[in-house]
């Protein structure tokens, strides 16, 4: 193929040009490039758009039909969409009728460049067979074409005149002017990752110490015989004991307001002791008992057995008398004791490091989304999304509409029969222990 009729040089003489590319259907102008077969980039060419370039797709190194490369409808597409978004650029391809075939976001800003001229070669680009500077449209030369030849051969005159007119012959050198195009075309371009390449790191890591160090307790462990007590693990030091066991006590945020059901003056009794007391009447106690002021931190030991076959079902109902309560489920059980922290605010919560809020493994409630704000998530939905959510109302009271979507379980009082309190607050701890059991197990003794 010449280079005149060429449709990648042509569409490239047409842009640089400035000529006006229209639209043809039949000879007729066609409204839309959809409707249209043929695109005009001169006077004197009319070139189907279906017509398949010299532009390879990525990945095709020889190109044996006409879909390892670009059509030239591609190609005018992607620098008449060259100032679109990305998502503009692909959905207009797409009503364009390219549902696939067109250039990708990636690349079209390199082609944008070598239409315009900015930029003098393409990588992707197969040569001419007979590679040619002229530009399509350009006349052809009248003179020097009549002289006579010359009875002397070429190659005996000039013995390197084949090498300097023929293009395969020709050794390439790189322009430093086009080597910092492309330095900056290659920095500013953003490679597309999907889920198999995010995955891959890019920094080397090396495992063989880690490998090294359970190699040999894994040979120990293998050489023990049956019957035989395994060989004991050293433990960690006694400062490192003693950062775990500080750091591994779960902590419960409680509402500051007064109107709260569990407040600092009762949240101990009716969890330790799973019995309620009014906050008004517990507030009198302690102010009668010489404590005005209620502390900000309290601690509840709590023990706790392991989980069993025989263990009680609990329903979030507490309407139903004959609920059978687990011993272990509000102190009295016989196995580890786990000791807990109850604070009602961030200052309270600040006194157990930067990593408090690891620990935190739930929130109560009153339904009202200030009690969040000095939070670190203050957004109901994401706050509840790393605690478990617990909201304590009257058993009376009609559903509060203000924590449907808060993901928080709503547990009842009765006003009145306090023998109901041992099934709430075993209820309540069957919560907590399986939430933290999932998401934060490090926090419980086994």
């Amino acid at each position: 193929m010449d280079s005149i009729g060429d449709p990648l040089l042509a569409l490239r003489h047409a842009i640089k040009s400035k000529t006006p590319i229209t639209y043809l259907t039949h000879g007729e102008p066609a409204p839309t490039l959809l409707a249209a077969t043929h695109l005009s980039l001169s006077p004197a060419i009319t070139l189907p758009k279906s017509s398949p370039t010299r532009y390879t797709k990525p990945g095709v190194s020889n190109p044996s039909s006409a879909v390892d490369v670009y059509t030239l409808e591609a190609v005018y597409l992607a620098w008449l969409l060259r100032d679109a978004p990305g998502a503009e650029y692909m959905r207009q391809a797409r009503e364009s009728g390219l549902t696939v075939g067109f250039v990708s976001v990636t690349e079209r800003k390199s082609v944008v460049e070598w239409l315009e001229g900015k930029v003098a070669d393409l990588e992707r680009i197969r040569p001419l067979a007979c590679e040619s500077t002229t530009p399509p449209g350009t006349p052809p030369r009248r003179g020097g074409t009549s002289a006579a030849p010359s009875t002397t051969p070429k190659h005996a005159s000039h013995p390197h005149a084949a090498d300097a007119t023929s293009p395969s012959k020709r050794r390439y050198v790189a322009d430093a002017q086009d080597m910092e195009v492309v330095k900056r075309i290659k920095h500013n371009e953003v490679e597309l990752r999907d889920r198999n390449t995010v995955l891959r790191g890019t920094k080397p890591n090396n495992f063989s110490a880690l490998h090294a160090s359970f190699t040999e307790r894994l040979k120990k462990l293998r050489d023990v015989k049956p019957g035989s007590a395994p060989a004991s693990v050293p433990s960690a030091g006694p400062p490192m004991q003693a950062r775990k066991a500080k750091n591994m006590f779960p902590i419960i945020m409680i509402s500051s307001s007064p109107t709260a059901l569990i407040t600092m003056y009762n949240v101990k009794r009716f969890l330790q002791d799973a019995v309620f007391e009014p906050s008004t009447t517990a507030r009198e106690r302690a102010a009668a008992a010489g404590n005005p002021r209620a502390e900000d931190l309290l601690h509840i030991d709590r023990r706790r057995d392991p989980p069993t076959a025989s263990a009680a079902t609990f329903s979030s109902s507490t309407s139903t008398s004959s609920t059978v309560v687990s011993a272990a489920s509000h102190g009295t059980g016989t196995g580890t004791v786990q000791r807990y922290f109850i604070v009602d605010s961030t200052d309270a919560l600040q006194k157990f490091g930067a990593d408090a809020w690891e620990r935190v493994v739930c929130v109560m409630t009153t339904g009202q989304a200030w009690q969040f704000r000095p939070y670190k998530w203050n957004e109901p939905r994401t706050l509840f999304h790393h605690v478990k959510g617990i909201y304590f109302t009257w058993a009376n009271d009609p559903p509060n509409a203000k924590i449907k979507d808060w993901n928080v379980t709503e547990l009842k009082i009765d006003p009145h029969r306090r023998h109901i309190d041992k099934s709430v607050v075993a209820h309540f701890w069957k919560l907590i222990d399986d939430w933290t059991l999932t998401n934060k197990p490090w926090l419980l003794k086994s």
